[in-house]
């Protein structure tokens, strides 16, 4: 690795970062692994050349993609993890106590493995919970094994590039929708709409032939270029102003301790700009 490293996920547009140390430079059974520091977002987890995470926005993005479902849902307690090999998102679920059960399915053991000895900032002590269960498996093969099983089912993937296209495919979804029980809630990170528009659009499409209706939120994360993420949701039950408004009192109730959720930031995400709108609902 070079003393920077440039991210080229987007024709004509490249964010670069200052390398002050290497941690890892390695290819996997799967991907070209990278783990390295930055003076301004520490250290940084890069997958196939695009960055996954950071130490520090992390936080935008992992509460995000599990508190807003947890509490809509009111009584979590099996949760699946597609991907999210570096532990943040399962730190999230893990804080909620009335979950028993987290079963992280990411198909990259490597991934894991530099997770736990570099990036303990992003996890926590995740990995030491013993209602976590790590699996290197495939999340569609597992899914065919587990129906009808979870309460919550989080696809922290990364983009559909090479190992994760599969994530983006309508029988992934159908296999999801499978995997949950009664109702169930399923929610997927889903590009940034910005130069992703096409990814989101495919996305919310893929997503109503198997729920009929999806809701989209935003998260903001600074290092996924193009600023606002955009986070599907899919369930039996889709969010209504009574669901909402009881996922907002359950989170005043257990003043979790955030960085970036609040109940007023959760209600706020669901406030979609109007050129996402037309994305989302078009055909």
């Amino acid at each position: 690795m070079t003393r920077e490293f440039a991210e080229t996920l987007h024709a004509g547009y490249a964010q670069v970062f200052a390398v002050s140390r290497v941690l890892a430079d390695e290819q996997s059974d799967f991907q070209h692994i990278q783990l390295f520091e930055n003076p301004a977002f520490g250290r940084i987890l890069a997958l196939d050349g695009i960055v996954q995470i950071t130490e520090r926005d992390e936080h935008t993005y992992s509460e995000m993609m599990v508190h807003p479902p947890v509490y809509e849902h009111g009584g979590v307690e099996r949760v699946m993890i597609a991907g999210g090999g570096d532990g943040a998102v399962a730190e999230e679920v893990l804080k909620h106590p009335s979950v028993r059960i987290v079963d992280l399915v990411d198909i990259d053991r490597r991934v894991v493995e530099l997770a736990r000895e570099f990036l303990g900032a992003v996890h926590g002590r995740a990995f030491e919970d013993s209602r976590l269960r790590l699996h290197f498996d495939d999340a569609s093969c597992f899914l065919d094994r587990h129906q009808g099983t979870y309460d919550l089912i989080i696809a922290d993937r990364p983009d559909p590039v090479g190992a994760a296209e599969s994530l983006f495919a309508e029988s992934f979804y159908q296999r999801v929708a499978a995997g949950l029980r009664g109702a169930g809630i399923a929610v997927f990170q889903s590009g940034v709409p910005f130069f992703q528009e096409d990814e989101l659009r495919d996305v919310c499409r893929k997503m109503r032939s198997v729920w009929g209706e999806v809701s989209t939120y935003l998260a903001v994360t600074p290092t996924y270029t193009g600023g606002l993420m955009a986070i599907t949701r899919g369930s039996p039950r889709p969010v209504s102003q009574p669901i909402l408004d009881a996922a907002l009192e359950r989170g005043r109730r257990d003043l979790l301790e955030t960085q970036t959720y609040t109940p007023d930031v959760h209600q706020a995400a669901y406030a979609l700009p109007a050129w996402i709108r037309a994305i989302t609902d078009g055909p």
